[in-house]
C-alpha cells in the first residue's frame, strides 16, 4: 500500500513545475484572448530570456534581482510588442489566415532558438541563476514544502487574481473584453484594437519569459530542450479552451503535482519502460489527449474561429510564368548534380541535402498542395529513419528496407490521417505537434525502441558519390510524384479543397478521402527521406527528428517556397549549408527571421527568384 507520507511529499515536489506550467497557461490564453494568436512562439521567448538572465548573472556579475527586472520588465514585454508591431499586427490589419499566423509564429520560435544557438551554443547549462533560493522549511508531519515552490504558487495566483480584477473592474478591462468578442466591431466603438493586442503581446512574453526563468532550474538549460518543455503546456492553454483562467491554473497545477505522483512508481515488467515515459512525460500525453480524442478540448475551439480559414494563400504560387520556373529548377538540377563531379570529402558534406530536401518535399505536398498546415512531417521522417535501422541492421537489403519503409509509412499516413481529417487551420497544426510531440517523447528518445540500433548501407552504395546518386534517383522519383499529383485529378482537388473548402465538399469532392490521400503520400515521402537520413550517417539519432527541428523544416520550406520541388531543394541547401558555413543556429536564424516575415514574400524565395528571373 502506497505511503500517505510519501504521496504528500511528492504533491509538494511538484507544485514547483505545475506553478510553472499554470503560468504559462494564464499567458497563453491572455495572449491569445487579446490577440487572436495562440503563441506558439511561447517556448522561443522562454529560452530567450532564460538565457539572457544567465549572461547579466552568472557572466557579467549582476545581482539576480536587478537582472530579473531587466529581463522580465523590460526586455520581454519590449520583445512582445515589438513582434505585434513588426510581425502579427500587419498581418491581422491584412485579416491574414490562420495558416500564415502560424508560419509566422514558428518563424519566431526558430528564430529565438537559432539566435540562443549561435550566441550561447548548443551545449546544456547547468549554472542557472534561480529567482529564489531552492530552501525548505520543515512542516508538521516532517513533510519537507521548498520555499521557491511556495513562491511560484503565490505569484500565480496573485498574477491570475489581478488579470481578473484587471478585466472585471478597469477601463482597460471593458475594452479588452470588447476586442475579444469581437475585434472589427470593437475598433468601431473607438477602441484602439491594436494597443490592446501589443498589451496582450507584452503580457504574452512576460509570463513566456518568467516560465523560462523558473523552469530553467530544475532542468539543464538547453536551446533546444527547454522550448519543447515549454511547448508541452500547450496542453494547459487547449484544456482551457484558451478562454477560463482557473481552468489553466488548476490543470498546470493538477499536471505538475501528478506528474511529480507518478514519477515514484517503478512498473515492473515488459511494459515498465513504456510506463516509465508516460509519467515523465505527463504534459505531453495530456496533449495528446486534448488533441486526438474526437470529444476533446480542440472541439469547443469551432465558436473561436480556429477550425477555420487554416491555408496559405499568400504563400502560394505567385504570378512569374513558366520560363522563371523552368530557370529555377534548371538551377537547382546543377546544384543538385554538381557534386558529383567533386573529391570525396566535397560529396559528404552535402550527403544530407537530397534526403533532407525528400522530407520537404512532403511538405509541398501536404501544405503547398492541399493547403493543410502540418507540423508532423519531420516525424513521419524519424519513422522511417527508425524503420530503416530495424530493417537494414543485417535482418534485409537497405533497398527492400526503403520500399518497405515507404510502403508502411504510407499506410501508417493513412490511419494516423483518420484522426484529422475533419480538423484544419490552427487545430490541424496543433493536433500534428502534438503527434510529432508524442513520436519523439515515446518512440524516438526511448532505449527499448532505438537502443543497439546499427545503419548498414549495402555494398555497393558504401560509396559517399554513389550513395548521393541514388538519394538523387529516389529524389527525382519523389519530385516526378508530386508533379503527376498535382497535374492529375487529385492535384484539381486538392487546388478546390486548398482555395475554398466548403466550396469543395459542394462541387462533389471527397474531402476527407482526399486529406486521407495527401496524407499517406505525405508520410510515404517524408518517410523515404528518413530512410536516407539513417543511410547517410549511417546511425539514427533521435535528436535529427525532435520535434523543434521540424518546426525548421517546415518553417525552411514556406519561406523557401512551399509550391514546388524547387522550395524544398532551396531549403534542403540552405538547412545544410548555412550551420556548415557559419556557426550552429544560423540556419535557424535566417529561415526565422523570413518566416516571421513570410506574409510579405509570396512564392517564397523561390517565387522572388522566378520573378526576377522571369523579368
Amino acid at each position: 500500500m502506497a505511503d500517505p507520507g510519501l504521496a504528500i511529499d511528492f504533491a509538494l515536489a511538484g507544485v514547483a513545475v505545475g506553478a510553472a506550467a499554470a503560468l504559462s497557461g494564464v499567458g497563453l490564453v491572455v495572449c491569445y484572448q487579446l490577440t487572436g494568436v495562440l503563441n506558439l512562439a511561447q517556448g522561443g521567448i522562454a529560452v530567450f530570456i532564460a538565457y539572457l538572465l544567465r549572461e547579466l548573472v552568472v557572466v557579467r556579475g549582476w545581482p539576480v534581482g536587478w537582472g530579473a527586472v531587466l529581463c522580465l520588465l523590460v526586455v520581454a514585454p519590449g520583445l512582445g510588442m515589438l513582434l505585434q508591431l513588426a510581425v502579427f499586427g500587419p498581418l491581422q490589419r491584412r485579416r491574414a489566415a490562420v495558416g500564415e499566423l502560424v508560419v509566422a509564429c514558428v518563424g519566431v520560435l526558430v528564430l529565438l532558438i537559432g539566435a540562443v544557438a549561435a550566441i550561447w551554443g548548443t551545449t546544456p547549462l547547468a549554472d542557472v541563476p534561480a529567482l529564489v533560493p531552492a530552501r525548505t522549511v520543515t512542516l508538521p508531519g516532517g513533510h519537507l514544502l521548498r520555499v521557491d515552490a511556495v513562491a511560484q504558487l503565490g505569484a500565480v495566483l496573485v498574477i491570475a487574481v489581478a488579470l481578473w480584477a484587471v478585466g472585471r473592474w478597469t477601463g482597460f478591462g471593458v475594452r479588452a473584453r470588447a476586442v475579444s468578442a469581437d475585434p472589427t466591431l470593437a475598433e468601431l466603438a473607438g477602441v484602439n484594437a491594436g494597443r490592446v493586442a501589443a498589451a496582450g503581446w507584452a503580457f504574452g512574453s512576460f509570463a513566456a519569459g518568467l516560465v523560462g526563468v523558473l523552469l530553467a532550474p530544475l532542468v539543464l538549460l538547453d536551446p533546444y530542450g527547454l522550448p519543447l518543455l515549454v511547448m508541452e503546456t500547450l496542453a494547459v492553454a487547449v484544456a482551457a479552451r484558451l478562454r477560463s483562467l482557473p481552468i489553466a491554473v488548476a490543470v498546470g497545477l493538477a499536471l505538475g503535482i501528478g506528474q511529480s505522483e507518478l514519477s515514484w512508481l517503478h512498473p515492473a515488467g515488459t511494459l515498465g519502460p513504456l510506463l516509465d515515459a508516460v509519467q515523465s512525460n505527463l504534459f505531453a500525453v495530456a496533449l495528446l489527449v486534448a488533441a486526438l480524442v474526437p470529444w476533446g478540448f480542440v472541439e469547443g475551439f469551432a465558436d473561436q474561429g480556429l477550425l477555420g480559414g487554416g491555408g496559405l494563400p499568400q504563400l502560394g504560387r505567385p504570378p512569374g510564368g513558366g520560363r522563371g520556373r523552368g530557370w529555377a529548377a534548371v538551377a537547382c538540377a546543377l546544384a543538385l548534380l554538381t557534386p558529383l563531379a567533386l573529391r570525396a570529402g566535397g560529396v559528404r558534406a552535402v550527403l544530407t541535402v537530397p534526403a533532407l530536401a525528400l522530407i520537404l518535399l512532403s511538405v509541398v505536398l501536404v501544405t503547398g498542395g492541399g493547403g493543410l498546415v502540418s507540423l508532423g512531417q519531420g516525424a513521419f521522417a524519424g519513422l522511417g529513419a527508425l524503420a530503416a535501422a530495424l530493417l537494414a541492421s543485417g535482418r534485409i537489403p537497405a533497398g527492400a528496407a526503403l520500399v518497405v519503409t515507404v510502403l508502411g509509412l504510407a499506410a501508417a499516413g493513412l490511419l494516423i490521417g483518420r484522426p484529422v481529417v475533419h480538423r484544419r487551420g490552427l487545430v490541424l497544426a496543433l493536433v500534428t505537434f502534438a503527434l510529432a510531440l508524442g513520436l519523439s517523447r515515446f518512440v524516438f528518445e526511448q532505449p527499448y525502441a532505438t537502443a543497439g540500433l546499427t545503419v548498414l548501407r549495402p555494398a555497393f552504395l558504401r560509396g559517399d558519390h554513389a550513395f548521393y546518386a541514388a538519394e538523387l534517383a529516389v529524389l527525382g522519383a519523389g519530385a516526378l510524384l508530386v508533379a503527376a499529383v498535382r497535374r492529375g485529378r487529385l492535384g484539381r482537388a486538392l487546388v478546390a479543397m486548398r482555395d475554398h473548402e466548403a466550396g469543395a465538399w459542394a462541387a462533389g469532392v471527397a474531402v476527407p478521402r482526399v486529406k486521407l490521400l495527401v496524407f499517406g503520400l505525405g508520410a510515404s515521402l517524408a518517410g523515404a527521406g528518413g530512410v536516407l537520413l539513417a543511410l547517410a550517417g549511417e546511425a539514427f539519432d533521435a535528436s535529427v527528428f525532435d520535434p523543434v527541428q521540424g518546426l525548421l523544416w517546415f518553417a525552411a520550406v514556406v519561406v523557401a517556397g512551399v509550391d514546388s520541388a524547387v522550395g524544398a531543394v532551396l531549403a534542403a541547401f540552405a538547412l545544410v549549408g548555412l550551420d556548415a558555413a557559419t556557426v550552429p543556429g544560423m540556419s535557424a536564424v535566417v529561415v526565422g527571421a523570413l518566416a516571421a516575415g513570410a506574409g510579405w514574400l509570396p512564392g517564397g524565395l523561390a517565387g522572388g527568384i522566378r520573378r526576377m528571373v522571369a523579368g
